[in-house]
C-alpha cells in the first residue's frame, strides 16, 4: 500500500546538496514527490511509496548526505498526491 509523507528536516541542511541527493536516494528507494528549501533554513520534502521505502528514506533523512548535519525529522502522513517521479523543487 502506497503512503504519503511530509517530512521537514531541521540543522545544517541548506546549501550542502541535500535536496539532490534526496532525490538520488529516493530514485534508488522508489520514492516519489519532492524536496525544496524553505525560508526558515529547513528542506521541506512530500514523499510517496511504500512502507518499506518511505521508512528507509525517513532513515536516510535523519542522516542526509556528508555535509549536512540534521538536529530533527518531522513526519505526518498524509493523503497520496499521486507523484510519478522525485523533483528538487
Amino acid at each position: 500500500m502506497l503512503k504519503h509523507y511530509n517530512i521537514r528536516i531541521f540543522g545544517d541542511v541548506v546549501g550542502v546538496n541535500f535536496r539532490l541527493y534526496a532525490r538520488e536516494k529516493a530514485s534508488e528507494l522508489g520514492v516519489t514527490g519532492f524536496a525544496r528549501n524553505e525560508s526558515d533554513g529547513t528542506v521541506f520534502i512530500e514523499a510517496e511509496g511504500s512502507d518499506e521505502a518511505l521508512d528507509r528514506f525517513v532513515e536516510w533523512c535523519r542522516v542526509g548526505p556528508k555535509h549536512a548535519r540534521v538536529d530533527r525529522v518531522e513526519v505526518s502522513e498524509r493523503e497520496l498526491k499521486g507523484y510519478n517521479d522525485f523533483q528538487r523543487a
